[in-house]
């Protein structure tokens, strides 16, 4: 079964669905050489355009391994938009700046796949709260909320589970111990690489900036039990 991997970044939601059985192909418009499977570069809207129109994608990887897919080659589709207009963590230090949103125009190329879809985003996008998954619910070092709109399928939500602890970190000049770290940004305590990869479960990267913009694998092996 192969799942497209949208906006996929270094593939933190491509290994999930990996671990879950899945092919995870990438389409992203930066090159992510550390994509843990077949890869597309190019614009996500455009390339989702070009599914749903009945074209196909080239997929490829280093070692010179490609396959070329279209709409009918596809069990499932994963997109997780920019989330810098959502993130109050973006809207906080880069005030007076605009980012483009691009979840509308995502949503409305979803609506015309017929197989599973799943938009992933940050507390606070406008994604409908189908699910929401915490660091906390997979025993890892963050807690990460994410918000996941789903379609196409059936699947359980499962509880929040009580967070143990702080964030540890530095906090207007005070520091915080706690079973969390931030997987974000530089300094202020908030680990290192080697932490925020076992923190995050993330094991095939050591770009530290591609770590910080990933989710937890674990998030997307869980949606994709219900799937495949």
């Amino acid at each position: 079964m192969i799942i497209v991997d949208a906006y996929c970044g270094a593939g933190g939601a491509g290994m999930g669905y990996k671990q879950a059985g899945f092919t995870n192909v990438g389409i992203d418009i930066e090159p992510q050489p550390d994509y843990p499977g077949l890869f597309h570069q190019g614009d996500a809207i455009e390339a989702l355009t070009t599914l749903v129109k009945g074209g196909e994608l080239t997929f490829s990887n280093k070692h010179g391994q490609s396959v070329k897919l279209g709409m009918e080659d596809i069990d499932g589709a994963h997109v997780s938009p920019p989330c810098q207009a959502s993130s109050a963590l973006t809207k906080g230090t880069n005030k007076g700046r605009e980012y483009l949103n691009l979840i509308p125009e995502t949503r409305e190329l979803l609506s015309l796949f017929t197989v599973p879809t799943i938009m992933e985003n940050v507390q606070g996008s406008d994604l409908r709260k189908d699910m929401v998954l915490c660091g906390e619910m997979f025993g890892l070092g963050v807690i990460r909320h994410r918000y996941f709109e789903l379609n196409n399928f059936t699947y359980d939500v499962p509880a929040h589970i009580k967070h143990r602890g702080r964030v540890r970190g530095w906090r207007h000049g005070e520091y915080f111990d706690g079973p969390y770290l931030a997987v974000h940004g530089e300094g202020g305590g908030k680990g290192t690489v080697a932490e925020w990869q076992v923190a995050m479960g993330i094991n095939w990267t050591n770009n530290r900036k591609s770590i910080a913009e990933a989710i937890p694998p674990a998030y997307t092996e869980y949606i994709g039990r219900f799937i495949g």
